[in-house]
């Protein structure tokens, strides 16, 4: 690995196990794929992204892990960015994933789930 990947994937970690701030009464998520290049091939990966509402009304990019499918990877992210410190969840909203609606559950029993309209 380059040093500059080296220098990249640090900084990618501190800002992943950063603590989050303030509360998130709103929180989102989903899953984005993306093309990458890997050995001279082309395929997909699935990054869960988790978007949270401040209180000011503003979204913040909360946290993200990279995976296949949206199964126990939520129930990983959602641990992580609870032990980051967020708080003040009342909603949380997904796909009707089960992977995502038992993570939801299992780390925010406070919360409340909503399906996204869009899914």
């Amino acid at each position: 690995m380059s040093d500059l990947n080296k220098k990249i994937y640090g900084t990618i970690e501190d800002w992943r196990n950063r603590p989050i701030e303030g509360e998130h009464p709103y929180v989102y998520l989903d899953r984005i794929v993306l093309k990458r290049s890997w050995a001279g091939e082309v395929r997909n990966v699935s990054l869960l992204v988790a978007i949270g509402v401040n209180e000011s009304g503003y979204r913040e990019i909360l946290g993200f892990a990279r995976g296949r499918r949206k199964t126990r990877l939520a129930g990983a992210r959602s641990s992580s960015i609870s032990r980051n410190g967020l708080k003040g969840v009342r909603l949380i909203t997904s796909d009707a994933c089960i992977g995502l609606t038992e993570s939801a559950a299992e780390f925010f029993p406070e919360a409340a789930w909503q399906r996204c309209i869009v899914h």
